[in-house]
Formats: C-alpha cells, sequence, structure tokens
C-alpha cells in the first residue's frame, strides 16, 4: 500500500480507502455482514486505514460494521475514521434551503454523538457535511459547535461531502479556510472537479475524497445490455434502458487503452483517479473480499502516463445526470 498527505492535516492515509455505502444494505439490495466483515478485514490486512461511511449507509448499520470490525482488530489508532452529518429530518434539498434548517447546531452534536456509539470509538478523524450548497458558505454559525466538540476530543478535522455532480458549489468555502476536505464524485466520465475545485484544494491544503471512482459500477466493466440489479438496490431504476446502453458503448470504447498502464477497466478508473495531485485517496464500495483485493492491487502499479491523462479528457461525460 501507498500512502497520501490528507491535506495539510499532517496525517498520512493510504491510496484506496474503504467506501462504506454498500455494506450499509439499503438501498443496494441483500446485505451479507459476513462477507462485509471479512471485505473490511482483508483491507486491513492490505494496509486500507481509511475508512469512510455515514449514519444513512443503513441507517448506521455501516457504521456498526466498521466499528466492529476495528474494536476486534485492535487498530483505532492506527485507521482514519470519516463519516457524515445527514440533513436534519433526512430532508430532500433544494437551492432555498437556508443551511440552519439542514444543521441545526444540535443536530451537529446529536448526530456526531450517535456516529461515536455507532462506531464504537470516543473520536472520529473526520466529520462531514453529507451534503453542501453553495450558498452555505457565508454560514459559520456551525463553525463554533465543531471547534467545541473538536476541543472536547470528539472529531480531529472537519469536511463536505459535495452534493452530486456540482464540484464548483465547493469552491468558495475551500477558500474560506472552514473546512479540511472536500468529498466529490471524479471518475473517467465526471472529470469537472480538475477544473477549478482541485486548484483551490491544492492551493489550500485541502485534501479531496474522490467517491464513486467507479462511477457507481458501471467501470468495473462488467455491465452488458442485459444488465438487471434487484428491485431493492438503487440501481435497478437507474442504470436501464437508454442510460445502460449508452454506459455500455462508452465503457467499450475505453477497452483500447487496456494493456501495460492497466490491464483491466477498474485498475483504469482507480489509475485515472489516482493520477491527479490533488487527490488524498480514493473510495471504492467494497462489500467483497475479491473486491478489495483487485483495488488495492492498483497502488502497485505507476500511475497513468500524461498522455494516457490527456485522452481520457475525451471520455468525460455528464449528460447522463
Amino acid at each position: 500500500m501507498r500512502y497520501r498527505d490528507f491535506g495539510k492535516t499532517g496525517v498520512k492515509i493510504s491510496e484506496v480507502g474503504f467506501g462504506g455505502w454498500g455494506i450499509g444494505g439499503i438501498p443496494w439490495g441483500r446485505r451479507n455482514d459476513e462477507r462485509s466483515k471479512q471485505a473490511l478485514n482483508v483491507a486491513l490486512d492490505l494496509g486500507v486505514n481509511f475508512f469512510d461511511t455515514a449514519y444513512v449507509y443503513g441507517n448506521g448499520h455501516s457504521e456498526e460494521l466498521v466499528g466492529e470490525v476495528l474494536r476486534q482488530r485492535r487498530v483505532r489508532k492506527k485507521v482514519f475514521i470519516a463519516t457524515k452529518i445527514p440533513p436534519y429530518g433526512f430532508r430532500i434539498l433544494r437551492s432555498e434551503c437556508n443551511f440552519n434548517n439542514v444543521f441545526p447546531r444540535q443536530w451537529i452534536r446529536k448526530t456526531t454523538e450517535r456516529s461515536l456509539r455507532k462506531l464504537k470509538t470516543d473520536y472520529l478523524d473526520l466529520q462531514q457535511f453529507h451534503t453542501w450548497l453553495p450558498d452555505w458558505f457565508c454560514e459559520d454559525d456551525w463553525l463554533e459547535e465543531v471547534d467545541k466538540m473538536k476541543k472536547e476530543g470528539k472529531i480531529r478535522w472537519f469536511g463536505i461531502s459535495i452534493r452530486d455532480y456540482d464540484p464548483d458549489s465547493a469552491v468558495e468555502v475551500v477558500r474560506s479556510g472552514m473546512i479540511d476536505s472536500v468529498q466529490v464524485i471524479y471518475n473517467i466520465f465526471e472529470q469537472s472537479p480538475s477544473r477549478r475545485l482541485f486548484k483551490e484544494c491544492l492551493k489550500r491544503g485541502v485534501a479531496v475524497i474522490a467517491r464513486s471512482p467507479l462511477n457507481e459500477g458501471s467501470l468495473s466493466g462488467s455491465f452488458n445490455s442485459k444488465t438487471k440489479f434487484p428491485e431493492n438496490d438503487w440501481r435497478h431504476n437507474y442504470f436501464k434502458g437508454r442510460l445502460l446502453r449508452e454506459i455500455c458503448k462508452r465503457t467499450s470504447n475505453l477497452m483500447g487503452f487496456l494493456g501495460e498502464e492497466a490491464s483491466t477497466l477498474p485498475q483504469l478508473a482507480l489509475k485515472f483517479c489516482l493520477s491527479h495531485s490533488a487527490v488524498s485517496t480514493v473510495i471504492p464500495g467494497m462489500r467483497h473480499p475479491d473486491h478489495v483485493r483487485r483495488n488495492v492491487a492498483v497502488v502497485s502499479k505507476h500511475y497513468l502516463a500524461s498522455e494516457t491523462l490527456q485522452s481520457l479528457k475525451r471520455h468525460a461525460w455528464t449528460s447522463f445526470v
């Protein structure tokens, strides 16, 4: 495993982190807790030290699994745990949402303490807002509550997870110095964070957590025109029809990049993300031990050549969103 600076925190984290959404079950179909714990254990064995989760991942179930395994392995001080604060009442956000209605101070504390219990830990390395709107960066009352929890030793650093496909919404808050990290969708199809956001993060020493590096599995190379997901898997209604056909066409076009630099499509996808100097870690979802082994194997190889990265720019695609 190779490790990178987590922004300006002084902490080194694994290039491949553990994305904990899938192991929570809801809304990823039937869950298998024993297999999920096996995946977590394999990740630890292979040097993964960054674990990203959230309360909404199965109503705390993902947090519980992560906490259980880390406690059993007695490795708390060797790992970096990141979780997230859901919007108050799990409300659907709109552009006119008032910040204090979405993240009231008492909710910030309540959900943080709940996550501490679920994760069976005394402190969080990183707490994050699970969504962000650009108008909110002018709000700073929450900083006082965050500072209190830092002084109490309940959290070490604070960041935000950006709304889907809106990386520029975080540019101003990164410039403000209020946060230590941003979590953002970044992959071969969705390259827009590299235009403005990553430049600001590098300038300010803000860590970048690249989520959905395999674009919810579509960059795994396992989709075809007949792919179907269980009805209780959110992708059942998302990847179908015209979108599924277009995804298959575009992933097929990427096969020409496979060779010495990357032998599989997932390798190409993960190495694409890790080739950007702003990225601190990628967090693919890993519900099976084999997923962990394949994803972690990427870090033993060189990053993509500049010529390859330049060619992959032509494959950016966000019109399906």
